[in-house]
């Protein structure tokens, strides 16, 4: 005798893939702000005239208000609710988005995009536990969990896309006006389709991780920033200095705690470190290679905003196909061989932008984007779940978490470290009038041979940058490689082994 689905197994199905379809919407809006900036940073520059440092902070203050607080807002959800904190993060997150669209100077812009770096923090943990609770099914939670990875994905894809479309009819505030919608709606439907979630026994969260960590990083990188743009001071290398001994105490400190904020014992896993390098550096590339060609686009070939969003098109398409396609390939070939695939792709994208010049290059650009896609949209797809299968069960939610951290926290550092490589560059190369190529641009009464100095200066900076981005990506390529062959060889011992015996 057939059973058919009840009514109420029908209504509880409906009610988890409404849910998902709310939580998709944050998630969405979390990953699009860490890149929706990058072609409209000149937009940007032109009405609030940033420092170099400054234009820098406003990309990136984002993400690492994101990645250092990611892990401590997981542990504050599981004690005080899931749902609760994804209710006061979105709020805040409008509240930050509002902030930014009417910032009328550049530290207020950069202040109003770290409150929703923060509030992101809070979104991303909390939205994936209460999908777990949602979907009580283990295959219908791997479904919704691929779609959540591949709307994440998509968000950091399409994030330039949209603000190019926007930018073409509206001011640059738009970029940000535009998660309004998006959040009014989650606060109204999410009381009503998701539940709330606690974990039974929550780990003790201490207040001082959270602090250094995140201090560490933002004075190594504010040093490093500052060394880029004014050169190697003494304030430079001394805060540089800082943030190493802040973050190295804070690596100390996680050893002698019960419930660390980060379990460095992990790492001791090879399988588990190239994961989580695998997470980090894609990300750490994209957002360079993105934030820099989007300048390129605009402010060295004169491309208007909305057709340069096109061009970046191929790239978003690409990346997005790749991470929702990965899971199905992978079960055929194997995480191994995925992720060389994913770093040799992304070094040979990366090595399209070299041929580009101050006169022409969309094709390579267009090229570069859709190969290199390939590569970011398999480390998407894959790093998660290859980081939490290398380590024991138990520990799993800290797998978890360090390798969301790494995304985050390495769509920062490409640009903070790449970026800075290539403001350094244009710096020792240029013409020393200003020190970006979109202030020197809006400098009056520029000779033509002044303005090809700087935009040669500034394509110099974009090819190292993308050079060296190339050349990690080769580097933990073959070490992929050898992670890749060694299981081979260990086979074929314990076959001979066993034949001998």
């Amino acid at each position: 005798m057939t059973q058919h689905p009840s009514p109420t197994t029908n209504a509880g199905n409906l009610r988890a893939w409404l849910g998902l379809l709310v939580v998709l919407g944050p998630v969405l809006l979390v990953s699009m702000d860490g890149s929706i900036l990058f072609l409209a940073m000149p937009r940007v520059s032109q009405a609030l005239s940033p420092s170099a440092d400054q234009a820098l902070w406003t990309l990136d203050i984002y993400g690492f208000a994101v990645g250092s607080l990611l892990i401590a807002f997981g542990s504050i959800g599981d004690r005080y609710g899931r749902l609760r904190l994804l209710m006061i993060g979105a709020t805040f997150f409008g509240l930050g988005s509002a902030a930014a669209a009417f910032a009328p100077t550049p530290e207020l812009l950069i202040a109003a995009r770290a409150v929703t770096g923060i509030a992101g923090a809070t979104l991303l943990p909390s939205a994936l536990a209460v999908l777990s609770e949602l979907f009580t099914d283990p295959k219908r939670r791997a479904q919704a969990i691929g779609i959540f990875a591949a709307a994440f994905a998509a968000g950091f894809a399409i994030g330039p896309v949209i603000g190019g479309v926007l930018l073409e009819r509206f001011w640059w505030g738009s970029v940000f006006l535009i998660n309004l919608p998006v959040i009014v709606g989650f606060l109204c439907f999410a009381p009503v389709l998701l539940g709330e979630v606690r974990a039974t026994r929550p780990g003790r969260i201490d207040t001082a991780s959270v602090v250094t960590s995140a201090v560490g990083l933002l004075l190594a990188i504010y040093g490093i920033k500052h060394a880029a743009t004014q050169g190697l001071t003494v304030t430079a290398m001394a805060t540089v200095l800082a943030g190493i001994a802040v973050l190295a105490w804070f690596g100390l400190r996680q050893r002698r705690l019960e419930h660390p904020l980060i379990d460095f014992s992990l790492f001791r896993d090879r399988i588990f470190t190239v994961a989580v390098i695998t997470g980090l550096l894609p990300l750490a590339a994209w957002s360079a290679a993105a934030y820099l060609a989007g300048i390129y686009l605009q402010s060295v070939l004169d491309v208007p905003v909305l057709q340069a969003a096109l061009w970046a098109l191929p790239g978003a398409v690409a990346l997005t196909t790749t991470c929702i396609a990965t899971p199905l390939v992978v079960d055929r070939v194997g995480k191994r061989a995925a992720l060389l695939v994913c770093h040799f792709s992304i070094a040979a994208g990366l090595l399209l932008l070299l041929p580009t010049t101050i006169t022409g290059g969309i094709g390579w650009y267009v090229a570069s984007t859709a190969v290199a896609g390939l590569g970011y949209g398999i480390s998407f797809a894959v790093v998660a779940d290859t980081a939490v299968a290398a380590v024991p069960p138990e520990r799993a939610g800290s797998a978890g978490a360090i390798a969301e951290t790494s995304n985050e926290i390495g769509n920062a550092l490409g640009i903070a470290l790449l970026g800075s490589l290539a403001a350094l560059l244009f710096r020792l190369q240029g013409p020393d009038l200003a020190p970006t190529l979109d202030e020197t641009l809006q400098l009056p009464e520029l000779t033509a041979a002044t303005v090809t100095d700087a935009k040669s200066a500034f394509l110099t900076g974009l090819h190292v940058a993308a050079a060296a981005a190339s050349v990690l990506h080769l580097i933990l390529g073959l070490v992929a490689l050898r992670w890749l062959l060694r299981p081979a060889k260990v086979t074929a011992a314990e076959n001979e082994t066993a034949e001998t015996r």
